[in-house]
């Protein structure tokens, strides 16, 4: 830049002055143009990561593997120097155990199905042979087909004789009714035409097979029944009304044992007071009691507020596993009688999303071998059924060795990840969630992760893409109480159609707390 001394008039300090200002200002945007750069290529690498994720959840199916046939060692480290110089192991040769070869064909049907023989025999003119000799039977070809017999409504009429004297027409038997008939049986429905199988039908058909009420309207209207899907929605509500003594059991036993499991997913209620139709609510899932008796309880609320898990909370002692939700870590903050638990399967689920789309996608890689080694320790020590000391004792010596190097690597790579990236942000989740996702280690009834409460959940989630919505929030926590007696049934190895059938049946006779407690699923079968 040349300065003309005889333009500015001024004095040549000044000039050098002027020169240096000019150049820092130059400097700072030449700085801040840089930083803008920066910030711009980060953002577009951040962007075009989810966009690639998009686009593999969409067209590829969501099961969480890996390969596990690269060539790079099991715990690598993110040098590739280090990798190119290791020296290869001498191979191995291991011993195959002789096998059976299964034979191929159709697997039989199972023996303990109903049968109906035909018999397809030659006539009797052709059982004698032309040397007029009787034929002998000398074997027999089976085969066997499945028949499916339509669904079939029969009607069961009850038919009570009523007795009165002609003579006296009762005023000689003051203290007995003129009029004398047998006492109608008890029904978890009175005065309507739903049996306890119809209801179990019904609602067996919605929970577990997701089958909307409309849909089984149709159906009914094809064996020619008309029952309405206004009907069924009154028989949910009055089955869940009668049944309250029943759920206050169950809400009592699902926090009754050391281990309380917790998620919630969406539901959308559209006769909502104060809130509009679109608006989200929350369905609360909670997994626990004690080990021999799972309950698997669901809970409506209209929001995801932490109060409602703290409310559901009180009065709980012993450990809770969630997700890295921080409404959980506000409904369990001060309760010194709840140790929070973390889920490594939510941590493995962003290294995995990591090590699909972007650049990072072999360290993501390798962030899950880390957690994979947990979970095949945790495999190999469940399936030799040890006791609880030796278990705890065992897993604990195994497991922290790999913890410790997980963390080692975590901690590594920190510094030289984008913490918006996939990857950053898998490693920032793991690192903000260690001290609850180790915490597993002390009870020998905690696994690794949650997965259990989000198995449990995923029937109301299949089922909420059949029927969308609840009508009112009435509609969903009877819901809530239906979905709650088939899952928990099925937890305890009961069918669950068998077992509604049996407690609509056994319900109307209950009047007692301990006759409420042999309905139970673990109970009804026994008592």
């Amino acid at each position: 830049m040349q300065v003309e001394t005889s333009d500015v008039n001024i004095h040549d300090a000044t000039v050098i002055d002027y020169i240096n200002e000019l150049k820092i200002n130059y400097e700072h945007q030449i700085y801040q143009l840089k930083t803008n750069v920066i910030e711009y290529q980060n953002k577009y690498l951040e962007i075009k990561e989810r966009y690639d994720l998009l686009i593999y959840k969409r067209f590829v199916r969501s099961a969480e593997q890996v390969p596990a046939d690269r060539n790079e060692p099991l715990l690598f480290t993110s040098e590739a120097e280090e990798t190119a110089t290791q020296t290869p192991e001498p191979e191995k040769c291991t011993e195959v155990k002789a096998h059976q070869r299964k034979k191929p064909g159709r697997k039989p049907l199972d023996p303990k199905l109903p049968r109906e023989e035909i018999i397809i025999d030659i006539p009797e003119d052709e059982k004698t042979c032309a040397c007029g000799e009787k034929l002998t039977k000398i074997g027999e070809e089976t085969s066997e087909k499945l028949e499916i017999i339509p669904e079939k409504i029969v009607v069961k009429k009850t038919v009570r004789p009523k007795y009165a004297c002609r003579r006296c027409e009762g005023t000689e038997d003051e203290g007995r009714g003129a009029v004398r008939i047998a006492a109608a049986p008890p029904s978890i429905i009175p005065r309507s035409i739903a049996s306890a199988s119809l209801l179990s039908w019904v609602f067996t058909h919605k929970f577990e097979d997701h089958l909307p009420y409309y849909r089984q309207e149709k159906q009914f209207e094809r064996i020619g029944v008309e029952i309405s899907r206004q009907d069924m929605c009154n028989w949910q509500q009055q089955v869940y009304e009668n049944l309250s003594p029943l759920f206050a059991l169950l809400k009592e036993a699902v926090k009754s044992g050391s281990v309380l499991q917790m998620d919630e997913t969406t539901v959308q209620v559209i006769r909502e007071e104060g809130r509009d139709y679109t608006q989200k609510s929350y369905m609360w899932l909670a997994r626990g009691g004690p080990p021999d008796k799972t309950v698997v309880w669901y809970e409506y609320h209209p929001t995801r507020a932490a109060y409602n898990a703290k409310a559901f909370l009180e009065g709980y002692c012993g450990y809770l596993q969630t997700d890295g939700y921080k409404g959980y870590d506000a409904a369990v903050e001060g309760n010194s009688d709840i140790i929070h638990v973390g889920c490594f399967a939510h941590a493995r689920r962003k290294f995995f999303e990591a090590s699909k789309a972007g650049k990072a996608a072999r360290s993501a890689e390798e962030g899950i071998k880390h957690i994979r080694q947990l979970y095949y320790l945790e495999d190999e020590l469940r399936s030799r059924n040890l006791e609880d000391e030796a278990f705890l004792s065992q897993r604990k010596a195994k497991a922290v060795p790999i913890l410790n190097d997980f963390k080692k690597w975590l901690m590594k790579r920190e510094p030289d990840i984008l913490p918006s990236s996939l990857l950053g942000t898998a490693i920032d989740y793991t690192l903000k969630q260690w001290e609850k996702m180790t915490a597993y280690l002390e009870s020998p009834y905690l696994t690794p992760d949650n997965n259990a409460c989000e198995n449990a959940i995923r029937p109301f989630v299949l089922g909420r893409k059949n029927w969308l919505f609840s009508q009112s929030p009435e509609g969903a926590e009877s819901s809530c109480g239906i979905y709650t007696l088939i899952e928990t049934a099925k937890q305890n190895g009961l069918v669950a159609a068998h077992y509604l059938t049996v407690l609509f049946e056994k319900a109307p006779y209950a009047s007692s707390p301990d006759d409420w407690e042999k309905l139970l699923p673990w109970n009804i079968f026994t008592g």
